[in-house]
Order: structure tokens, then C-alpha cells, then sequence
């Protein structure tokens, strides 16, 4: 099985898991080997399962503001730990393929596979939600059937950006493409180049 494939498959478990306790703060099972690739994915799938959820308390319109603010800013610890991950995803694929030479012509893709990896990721997530809107006893058919139409859409978009995952992972094997690994320094998160927190000091 290719990887983006293999990837799939565990995100669906991943999100599957989660559902289970469907609680912000459950523990996180953990079915594959620590320091494993799949763990490293499986994990990530999970933050982006309780963000996900973390998303929608947060727009309770009678939530507390103070429980609200406290929900942000776990919102952005969880964000940039997403961020971290996605990074530590694209560190594993460039060591698999540190050994292979790039071709001449060999060129850069616009994003990174790992970012891409990221997408289905949460493409997981709005198949899971989406196919529970299809379910509802409470909705009324025009809400089921533009459920059942956006869910289509999704499952064609997991398909399409799985095969385009692998692809690029195979042109990367061959040299047709190369990677590499930006850090994505968000400013805003560090206390030396956000002018908020530095001129605190």
C-alpha cells in the first residue's frame, strides 16, 4: 500500500477513535508503535480531531467569555503543535529519500507533502461530520440531500488528493521532484518577534 493511502486508512481510525468518548479531553489511544510513522500520523489526526471540536464550543454564541478566551488560546497551542507535526511528517519523508540524487531537471513542488498529508487529514475529519449530517433524524431532505451532494464532493476530493499525494511521493523517489523542509516561524507565537509580547518586557 502507498503511503498517502496507508495514511488515509489510519486517519479514518484515527477519527473513528476519537468518536468513541467524541470529548475534547479523552486520552488518546495510541495502536501503533511509539516512534513509528504511523504513530506520528495517527497523532496528528487526533489533534486535528479535538481542534475540530474545539472549534465548534468555541462558537457557542452564549459561551462564557472568559471560558471562550481560555478555549483561543488553547486553540493556538494546538495549532502550532498541528504545525510542529505537519514538519515533523515532511523531516520523516525527507530522510526516506535523503539517499536519492535529484535529475537535472528535477523540480519543487508547490507545497510540501506533508502539508498535503495535513489536507487529508482534515479531509478525514469533514467526511466523518459530513456523512453525520446525512444521518440526522432531526434535519428535513433539503438539508439531507445537500449533505449527501457535499459529501460526494469530499469523498471525490479524498481520492483525488490521495492518488496526487503518491504521485508526488513517487516523482520524489525517481528524482522528478525534490523537498524540502520550511519551518514555518510564526511570529506571532514567539515572544522575540511579536511586538505585543517583546514590549512587554
Amino acid at each position: 500500500m502507498k503511503f498517502a493511502e496507508s495514511a488515509r486508512e489510519i486517519f479514518d481510525r484515527a477519527v473513528e477513535a476519537y468518536h468513541i468518548t467524541d470529548h475534547v479531553d479523552a486520552p488518546a489511544p495510541m495502536p501503533y508503535p511509539e516512534g513509528s510513522p504511523e504513530a506520528l500520523l495517527f497523532a496528528k489526526c487526533w489533534v486535528d480531531a479535538v481542534q475540530w471540536h474545539l472549534e465548534d464550543i468555541i462558537r457557542d454564541p452564549d459561551i462564557d467569555p472568559v471560558e471562550a478566551l481560555a478555549l483561543k488560546r488553547r486553540i493556538d497551542r494546538s495549532n502550532q503543535v498541528r504545525t510542529d507535526m505537519v514538519e515533523d511528517i515532511d523531516t520523516m519523508l525527507r530522510d526516506r529519500y535523503s539517499d536519492v540524487q535529484p535529475l537535472a531537471d528535477a523540480t519543487i513542488n508547490t507545497e510540501s507533502p506533508a502539508w498535503a498529508i495535513d489536507r487529508l487529514s482534515i479531509l478525514a475529519l469533514k467526511i466523518w461530520h459530513m456523512k453525520e449530517q446525512t444521518e440526522r433524524a432531526d434535519a428535513d431532505a433539503g438539508h439531507l440531500a445537500a449533505c449527501r451532494g457535499k459529501l460526494g464532493v469530499l469523498l471525490e476530493q479524498q481520492a483525488d488528493l490521495t492518488a496526487a499525494i503518491d504521485t508526488l511521493l513517487d516523482d520524489i523517489a525517481a528524482g522528478r521532484k525534490f523537498m524540502k523542509v520550511y519551518r514555518q516561524m510564526k511570529m506571532y507565537n514567539d515572544p522575540a518577534t511579536n511586538p505585543i509580547l517583546y514590549g512587554k518586557k
